[in-house]
């Protein structure tokens, strides 16, 4: 991967392919730049794809204190690599972060939010002691703990199915981020309710989900492409369980973008 500096000095990793229109790639908790991967591959052959490590996973690095607005200037700056403006497509909490950088003026053409938990139309906001609760594990040592905690609260699963996750060979890449789920209970604790700025953004944006989706984040999506004056909805054929059906999402990004 190649990597840039923040605003911070962070270094931010990230991987780049296809040329064209720049079009980056936010993913969500405990998502390094290969969630998006399999998206940014199909959107290549007629765009500049670009995926990257937000800070505290991957390949980047992890400058203290936290701050929202330290993870904006991390796609500036990203955005800035590649020419300065971009299609912007945020996957769970990057899209909350994505829509939180167009609000700070970040050059944003087009942006794609794909099913990000704002707290709108029923959606369940995130408890406000939950980042504190998360940071204390991790600074005890127990991010296998922090993890758990976070797949019980905020995705809801099932206390066997997390114990069962925790003997599988993917779950030390996810202890490897666990300061990360710090920063998005962060980041969802305080802008799961759109902040008026960030309502107020005129961008063009395309508010999707998958078909098949978990019903409380379509109703979050339909109600926050309502919310917004350029905002529209789509559900995408395909997708379930939080899941982004690759080719239905590309075909409709490109139709969005194109107009």
């Amino acid at each position: 991967m190649k990597t840039l500096r923040s605003a911070d000095g962070t270094t931010i990793a990230f991987d780049r392919s296809g040329s064209g229109q720049p079009i980056i790639f936010v993913p969500g908790a405990m998502n390094d730049h290969t969630r998006c991967e399999p998206l940014a591959a199909a959107l290549a052959t007629d765009h500049t794809a670009v995926t990257y490590d937000r800070r505290a996973r991957g390949e980047s690095g992890d400058t203290k204190p936290y701050t929202v607005d330290r993870e904006v200037e991390d796609l500036a700056a990203v955005i800035d690599e590649v020419g300065g403006q971009a299609v912007v497509f945020g996957y769970s909490s990057g899209g909350i972060l994505a829509l939180k950088a167009a609000a700070e003026g970040v050059k944003i053409s087009h942006l794609v939010i794909f099913e990000a938990p704002f707290a709108l139309g029923g959606m369940p906001p995130t408890r406000a002691d939950l980042p504190g609760k998360l940071a204390e594990l991790v600074a005890r040592d127990e991010p296998g703990d922090a993890i758990a905690l976070f797949q019980s609260d905020v995705i809801g699963l099932p206390a066997a199915v997390t114990a069962q996750a925790r003997q599988s060979p993917m779950w030390p890449a996810l202890e490897a981020m666990a300061q990360s789920v710090v920063y998005d209970t962060t980041l969802t604790a305080q802008l799961g309710a759109p902040t008026p700025g960030m309502a107020a953004v005129d961008v063009p944006t395309l508010v999707a989900t998958g078909a098949e989706t978990w019903p409380a984040l379509r109703a979050s999506a339909e109600a926050l492409a309502a919310l917004l004056p350029h905002g529209r909805f789509e559900a995408i054929e395909g997708g379930a369980d939080h899941d982004i059906p690759v080719a239905a999402t590309a075909s409709a990004i490109r139709a969005f973008v194109r107009g």
